[in-house]
């Protein structure tokens, strides 16, 4: 007897009137997870965990207006077009979140927040770079809980199970596919290791880290964009999310080799004892002339 992956009954609960949704869960789940781990990460460096945090809540704010965003300018005859409801592009609930208007939307009002506070962008991006990753995949949860996005039909013995009245139109004979949600959680899941590894093995920093999370996740998810069969545009051969997922993956190559070029070494550590003793302690000197690890270790070496 084969045995596949099967999709939860129901993806909502209610407590009274009050629905608890399966994705939005997932979602706040991760969010919690990430927050928690780049904040200990940012506290180890020495970094004022007060800044950190409200930087975490504005980012967190943003990214979800800007992945709704883009998930309503990819998805806008849902909304807009003939048959569309334009109200319903506010029930995030119902899913429709874009992961790269996320992106955006948190790393580019984490740079605006990091400039107010005199914090290098790249140190704090490398900081939560892991937890993001971790973030996404818990995140991806939201999919199986929705009975949504998963790819082509599979009779593999870790195949999604899908009920017919969430099967795409043209596959309602077939009844179980790709867990494409399952596929990006364990790649993110890995791809989160392999950086912590690359950190402590390589002593990657100064942005190198968080070039190896977009070129991680990235080229996870431009694969995974081949399997999955949800209706979407395609723009020369390739469904329009494949577009700014390989744009990603050249700008995380591209990055990546400058800073290894023009930044090399590790993040250096800041002692600090806390913010109160510190208030000060996220004036970031000037990147050329700030002391790393490396320094130090040949200083004392000599």
């Amino acid at each position: 007897m084969v045995l596949f992956l099967p999709s939860p009954s129901h993806g909502v609960w209610y407590i009274g009137p009050l629905p608890i949704r399966g994705y939005a869960l997932s979602i706040l789940t991760g969010i919690v997870i990430a927050f928690a781990l780049g904040r200990h990460r940012w506290k180890t460096w020495g970094g004022s965990v007060t800044h950190f945090e409200n930087i975490a809540l504005v980012s967190v704010i943003a990214g979800i207006v800007g992945a709704r965003i883009y998930w309503i300018i990819i998805e806008w005859p849902l909304y807009f077009g003939p048959d569309g409801t334009w109200y319903k592009m506010f029930f995030v609930w119902e899913g429709g979140l874009g992961i790269w208007g996320g992106i955006a939307g948190g790393f580019l009002s984490g740079w605006l927040m990091c400039r107010k506070y005199s914090i290098r962008f790249l140190r704090l991006a490398d900081a939560i770079a892991p937890a993001f990753l971790i973030a996404q995949g818990i995140g991806r949860l939201g999919n199986w809980w929705n009975q949504e996005l998963y790819g082509l039909p599979s009779t593999l013995p870790w195949a999604l199970e899908i009920d017919p009245l969430h099967r795409v139109a043209g596959y309602s004979q077939y009844a179980t596919f790709h867990p494409t949600f399952l596929y990006e959680m364990l790649w993110d899941f890995a791809g989160a290791a392999a950086l912590l590894l690359l950190e402590r093995r390589l002593r990657l920093g100064r942005g190198k880290l968080f070039a190896s999370y977009i070129v991680t996740y990235a080229t996870g998810r431009f694969l995974i964009e081949f399997l999955r069969i949800d209706p979407v545009a395609t723009v020369w051969g390739l469904r329009v999310n494949a577009w700014p997922t390989l744009a990603g993956a050249i700008f995380g190559v591209v990055l990546l080799i400058w800073l290894l070029r023009n930044r090399p070494g590790p993040n250096e550590i800041e002692t600090v004892a806390s913010d109160a003793d510190n208030p000060g302690s996220d004036q970031e000197s000037d990147p050329d002339t700030s002391v790393s690890d490396q320094d130090k270790d040949a200083a004392t070496a000599a």
